[in-house]
């Protein structure tokens, strides 16, 4: 009994609304709003909306290109980028520990030594792939560069 009752309230309710929309669209008729038919867009308004989705899809961050020889220097400039880091940071440490005078001048000049040896290793690998000493660096966005 139950369903046959919600049914014939719905049923009810659909056709009030039917109803009511009708009368609606009758009222606005009346009131000298006339019911608006959609349009076809026309040829400008078109291409007005593409250059828009073009523009907002320009600015997001382009494509990552999966070319190997691209892949191989990037992994490479990242690899160099990282070991200059250490490299500044263990130089920056020597001289620290140099002004402090825990370094005797033996251990001074091996770790100097050793530091330029590092960077010229690594300028030597960046040269032989082609990458500039100064791309060796991360944009770390907000923050800023890493080097």
């Amino acid at each position: 009994m139950k369903g046959a009752k919600g049914a014939k309230g719905a049923k009810g309710a659909k056709g009030a609304e039917g109803a009511k929309g009708a009368r609606g669209a009758k009222g606005a008729a009346a009131s000298g709003r006339a019911a608006r038919i959609a349009e076809p867009a026309e040829a400008r308004e078109i291409e007005a909306i593409r250059k828009q989705i073009e523009s907002v899809s320009a600015l997001r961050t382009p494509r990552w290109n999966a070319d190997p020889d691209d892949v191989r220097r990037s992994v490479l400039k990242l690899v160099l980028t990282l070991v200059e880091l250490i490299r500044q940071l263990l130089e920056r440490q020597a001289i620290r520990r140099m002004e402090a005078g825990t370094l005797s001048d033996d251990e001074t000049e091996s770790v100097g030594l050793a530091l330029m040896r590092l960077q010229e290793t690594i300028l030597e690998l960046a040269k032989q792939f082609d990458i500039p000493p100064d791309e060796l660096n991360l944009d770390l966005g907000p923050v800023g560069k890493l080097l």
